[in-house]
């Protein structure tokens, strides 16, 4: 390419809007990157520009949807937000360990009074994303949900690309796309269902028990019940009605 207008107008004919959302921030990283070193700073692995362009490109999106018009302008609180009478929320979160080269899922399901129903923790394999482990544990979760004799939920999770495509409802045709359509045919077999986007703390027991998973050597569920290692964040959750 002559100069980089002529390479935005050649993907801009040829890459989807999502996809080059994340070229503009990759470009916007090198940039820093190049003045970075310039001014003699630390010079950065690739491979953690393109990371850290999804994790920005993600906690902008988190933002927009949390902050946007479509939620009236209202301020929402860091905490975990019950779900309608006789609904049940199932939180679900996932947790990477590049040294140990697998991930971890958390999920737990809560009643309208922020009481436990059930809770699993599990080991997870190798991923090339975060938003991977996401789409994974999110399948997972429901999995536990429907067979634990849940069928009424508000399905609720921190990542809102993830949340986006898993509302979407439509053929997906990314390299995710199963996943992605596993956890669609799992959604349609449900009773009753709403898909919800949290900030990280009103998403902190499944967070926990992700974590959690780092030392497990099987999937470990509760019922009516958690592990004392999450029972502090538990705890600060039940603070939604005040």
């Amino acid at each position: 390419m002559v100069d980089m207008l002529q390479l935005m107008e050649y993907l801009l004919e040829r890459v989807d809007s999502h996809d080059m959302e994340v070229v503009l921030v990759q470009a916007w990283l090198i940039w820093n990157q190049r003045n970075r070193v310039v001014h003699g700073g630390k010079f950065h692995d690739p491979r953690w520009l393109n990371n850290r362009a999804i994790e920005f490109l993600e906690e902008f999106r988190t933002a927009s949807l949390l902050m946007g018009p479509a939620h009236g302008g209202q301020s929402f609180r860091d905490t975990w937000q019950p779900p309608p009478p006789s609904i049940f929320k199932l939180n679900f979160d996932a947790a990477l360990f590049s040294a140990l080269n697998k991930s971890g899922f958390g999920a737990v399901i809560r009643n309208e009074k922020g009481e436990v129903m059930a809770a699993m923790a599990a080991k997870g394999p190798e991923v090339s994303c975060s938003e991977e482990a996401e789409y994974l544990a999110c399948r997972k979760a429901i999995e536990f949900a429907i067979d634990a004799g849940f069928s009424e939920l508000v399905i609720e999770g921190d990542n809102s690309s993830v949340m986006k495509a898993v509302s979407n409802m439509q053929e997906d045709y990314s390299l995710l796309g199963n996943v992605i359509g596993d956890i669609h045919h799992l959604v349609r077999n449900l009773q009753w269902v709403r898909i919800e986007c949290t900030r990280r703390g009103g998403n902190r027991v499944a967070h926990e028990l992700a974590q959690f998973a780092k030392n497990i050597s099987q999937d470990l569920f509760w019922m009516e019940d958690v592990p004392p290692i999450v029972r502090v964040a538990l705890f600060q959750d039940a603070n939604f009605s005040d």
